[in-house]
């Protein structure tokens, strides 16, 4: 029996449908992480101590807890999904991209961390320097501070990566657990160990999950070691 043949169709769609919400997660969390983990390392504000608590509420929140704010804010009745339903057409609940954004917020916390603690460890005098040849601002972030926190932006995104792949709470509450559409790989697994006789579909998909956990880590490790040593 090939490797291939391991999974039937619906796992393979269940693994594949995972991948892509997660890798969707923290695609759109990134540039977001970036900006409130400069926020919380550089910015001297009265309200970074609220932002840090925002940011890291999904933490210490029951996922369930999560999930059912998003269903009240951006279901098709919420407060702001029913407007996006029926004046863009964009729809969250119970559908793949509501899986998305719950396990990009369950991931969040996560992705922003290791990124600030990053920048927290720059040299700022580095990035005087390239101000002090002409660099903007701008430049000066994209040429020198972002590079520089590679490190920590690719940890981030392994573990957020890892997070949105494994959610399950917040994305059974908001996207709830429908075949070919939100359900992912803890649904699924939570699904075949439900029916008799399940178990043994669900211990492959639970390898499965191991597979491409441990995969992303050691490939997160290999390039990061690539990139301190090119910054050595």
């Amino acid at each position: 029996m090939s490797a291939l043949d391991v999974l039937d169709a619906e796992q393979w769609t269940v693994v594949a449908l995972s991948l892509r919400v997660a890798a969707t997660a923290v695609a759109f969390s990134l540039p977001l992480a970036l900006l409130v983990a400069w926020f919380l390392a550089r910015s001297r504000s009265r309200w970074r101590m609220v932002v840090d608590a925002l940011v890291h509420l999904p933490l210490v929140l029951p996922p369930v807890v999560t999930g059912y704010l998003l269903l009240v804010v951006l279901g098709r009745r919420g407060l702001i999904g029913g407007w996006l339903d029926t004046h863009l057409g964009i729809v969250f609940a119970f559908h793949w991209t509501g899986a998305a954004l719950a396990g990009a917020i369950m991931g969040f916390p996560l992705m922003v961390r290791p990124i600030r603690l990053s920048l927290e460890a720059i040299d700022r005098r580095v990035e005087s320097a390239a101000s002090t040849l002409g660099a903007s601002s701008v430049m000066v972030w994209l040429s020198v501070t972002v590079p520089l926190a590679l490190p920590g932006v690719l940890a981030g995104l392994v573990l957020a990566f890892a997070r949105a792949l494994g959610e399950f709470g917040a994305t059974i509450t908001f996207a709830s657990n429908i075949p070919g559409e939100t359900r992912t790989l803890p649904l699924a697994i939570y699904s075949y160990i439900q029916i008799p006789g399940g178990e043994g579909q669900a211990a492959r998909l639970i390898v499965i999950s191991v597979v491409v956990s441990l995969g992303a880590l050691m490939v997160s490790e290999l390039v990061a070691r690539r990139i301190k040593r090119l910054q050595a």
